[in-house]
């Protein structure tokens, strides 16, 4: 599994280090923590429309989304 650690980043950058991540991967899951609400749902919308199974966890003031 491939971590993506965008925790204190904006948007557009979470979902540009989820792509790249993504492209990287080949299959693998990738695993992105970010520390906003908007990055969380740009990321998980992004992950569905690639046709990915995403699971969002609230950790404490961030959120881990594993797009599988």
């Amino acid at each position: 599994m491939i971590e993506v650690d965008a925790r204190g980043l904006s948007c557009p950058e979470p979902l540009m280090m989820t792509q790249a991540a993504l492209k990287k991967c080949k299959g693998e899951s990738v695993k992105v923590l970010v520390s906003e609400a908007h990055a969380r749902s740009n990321v998980e919308k992004y992950g569905k429309a690639q046709g990915k199974e995403v699971t969002v966890t609230s950790v404490g003031n961030d959120f881990e989304i594993v797009l599988e």
